[in-house]
């Protein structure tokens, strides 16, 4: 247990106050009755199986904060990375600031910010390996750092910032409401440091003394509607109508005057557009590759089982049998490689195998175990199909049957995986991300990458062969401009629906179109031209492979920047950072001048 000083102020006690039985989004606050056989159980803390005697220990707490109050002093910040032991490129609690107004009338707003211990905590539903519990015991989201693997998602999910990845540990954590000192009674430690009496705790919707006002929104902070966080705000002072981000997102906050609510908008400041082609790298490299290998693996799959049936002839097994299986067997070894390369993405690869331990809430879960059991059938259409001849021992047909049924197990789940894999991105805190063009981008990268993938070895091998290859190619150009177009036309309603409900995902087109405005002009011209060159090409039937050969470098080139695109543009709805900390720019300036080498800066090198 937690020894309080002998001679802990009052200030760092719980106060003993009167709550409502219900919070406002209609969730009872106490959560567990005394009475209840669940309750009574230890924590475990530091492996203490002792049980505080906090009268309020099965009540849902929270923080409040006192935005008017806070003077930017960051006590809290300290106070609870010496309460974790925190290394100085991790912090639970954060404080950051918004500006508005103009000399000499300017106003600053900081607003201190840590787990808010959600009612609807998205980060224990997304989390595949279950390293999450939501516990009776004061309401508090804890979190494993034992279990989690570090994918990172808990930190894509969340729209405060909360879960922290530690790329150097390998692993995710976060704050822990200081369930050790709530278990004696005493506030959690940023609380209780707090000079200016802008942080407090307690029961949730209970005021705290010298406060007036239960706000569940403030300047900056996202719709409470995503996770029902358990956070009050006081802000009374009166605020400009615009506040800006000091750090370098493209964001500034408007007031709207019906329902005097900040709202995010564009912060347009007239960059000029770039190429930034260096930083189209990021963490997500190996996701880039795995999203895309796996949609060609997937296409290029469904043409070869199915384009006989569907009257391609000469995508038939009996027609090219050495072709066939030779491609077959490049499939699975691609997807292995994909496969293997998407591990690199997690903080402790070796423990893989923990992605499937949250199948009923997680999408990442979903994902892993759609395209294992696609990735699986896979293997067993290629193996009954492309070494047949070791088979002769079965039954006679058993082999065909078997490789048949793999076969159309494998058409059902490829494109399912596919499915999952986009709503693994379908996430409010990411409002760049959250739009059904993730999964016509996806559907239409399989159509496209799987027909070239098909198009070129069989069309070279009937160039080499001096066959006409114009009935095979034709149709494979029309798979390849319907990708084309589908992914397309979900590009067009992603802008016009960011440009019409404004906020994070428009700042993020904006960076779209000026820090890596040329960028994006030549992924587009790429796919207008590759357009025009594939309906020329289904249209003609013209089999000349340069010709093909040329549309497949456009059509490749272009998804690899759009899918680079992809990763490095989304801003989330975090809370403001600050001069320096969760500030990307100062990170990149950072790591550009050589300060990033100096760990008490808090900047960790770019890694997988």
């Amino acid at each position: 247990m937690f020894e309080p000083r002998p001679e802990e102020r009052d200030y760092a006690w719980l106060p003993d106050t009167a709550h409502p039985e219900t919070n406002r989004y209609g969730k009872p606050i106490e959560l567990v009755d005394a009475a209840d056989p669940l309750a009574g159980k230890s924590l475990r803390i530091n492996g203490d199986l002792g049980i505080g005697d906090n009268p309020d220990r099965y009540k849902q707490h929270g923080f409040y904060f006192n935005a008017d109050n806070c003077i930017a002093c960051h006590a809290c910040e300290a106070a609870c990375s010496e309460k974790n032991d925190l290394p100085a490129h991790i912090a639970f609690r954060s404080v950051g600031y918004l500006e508005g107004g103009s000399f000499p009338s300017s106003t600053r707003m900081n607003i201190s910010m840590a787990c808010n211990h959600c009612d609807d905590p998205v980060c224990l539903k997304g989390c595949p390996t279950r390293a999450y519990t939501k516990f009776a015991e004061y309401g508090a989201v804890l979190q494993d750092p034992d279990i989690c693997f570090g994918c990172g998602y808990c930190t894509w999910v969340c729209p405060y910032n909360a879960p922290q990845l530690d790329t150097k540990a390998g692993h995710v954590s976060k704050c822990n409401m200081c369930v050790d000192r709530l278990e004696v009674g005493l506030k959690p430690a940023c609380a209780s440091a707090c000079l200016a009496g802008a942080l407090d705790f307690g029961v949730i919707e209970t005021t705290p003394a010298h406060r007036e006002m239960l706000d569940a929104q403030i300047p900056g902070f996202p719709s409470p509607e995503i996770t029902h966080p358990n956070i009050r705000f006081q802000q009374a002072k009166s605020l400009p109508r615009e506040m800006r981000r000091t750090d370098s997102m493209p964001l500034r906050y408007e007031r709207d005057d019906a329902t005097k609510a900040y709202r995010p908008k564009v912060a347009e400041d007239g960059r000029p557009r770039a190429w930034n082609l260096k930083k189209l790298r990021s963490r997500e490299d190996p996701l880039v590759i795995f999203t895309l290998v796996s949609q060609l693996v997937v296409g290029a799959f469904l043409l070869l089982f199915l384009g006989g049936k569907l009257g391609i002839a000469a995508l038939s097994p009996s027609v090219h049998p050495a072709l066939h299986a030779t491609l077959l067997i490049a499939l699975l070894g691609f997807e292995t490689i994909a496969l293997v390369l998407s591990t690199l993405h997690l903080g402790r690869p070796h423990r893989f195998y923990r992605a499937f331990n949250n199948l009923r809430y997680s999408p990442v879960s979903r994902e892993v175990a759609v395209i294992a059991v696609f990735y699986n059938l896979l293997g067993g259409y290629t193996l009954f199909t492309a070494l047949s001849g070791a088979f002769v021992w079965l039954p006679a047909g058993w082999a065909q049957g078997i490789g048949q049924a793999c076969g159309w197990g494998a058409a059902v789940a490829g494109p399912a995986a596919l499915y999952f894999m986009s709503r693994i991105y379908r996430i409010p805190a990411r409002p760049f991300w959250n739009h059904w063009q993730v999964l016509t981008s996806f559907y239409g990268s399989m159509l496209a990458l799987g027909a070239l993938a098909v198009a070129l070895p069989y069309g070279w091998m009937l160039w080499a062969q001096g066959e006409a290859a114009a009935a095979l190619l034709a149709p494979l150009a029309g798979f390849v401009a319907l990708g084309v177009i589908l992914e397309g036309v979900g590009l067009a309603f992603h802008v016009r629906h960011l440009q019409k409900t404004g906020g994070e995902g428009a700042a993020a087109h904006y960076l779209q179109r000026t820090d890596f405005g040329y960028a994006w002009i030549a992924r587009n011209t790429g796919m207008a031209a590759a357009l025009s060159i594939a309906l020329a090409l289904a249209v003609t039937g013209y089999d000349g492979m340069l010709a093909w050969s040329a549309l497949a470098a456009i059509v490749v080139s272009s998804a690899l920047v759009g899918r680079a695109l992809f990763y490095v543009l989304v801003i989330p709805t975090t809370m403001p950072g600050a001069f320096f900390w969760r500030n990307k720019g100062f990170e990149e300036h950072a790591r550009a001048t050589g300060l990033a080498e100096l760990p008490q800066v808090g900047v960790l090198p770019c890694t997988h």
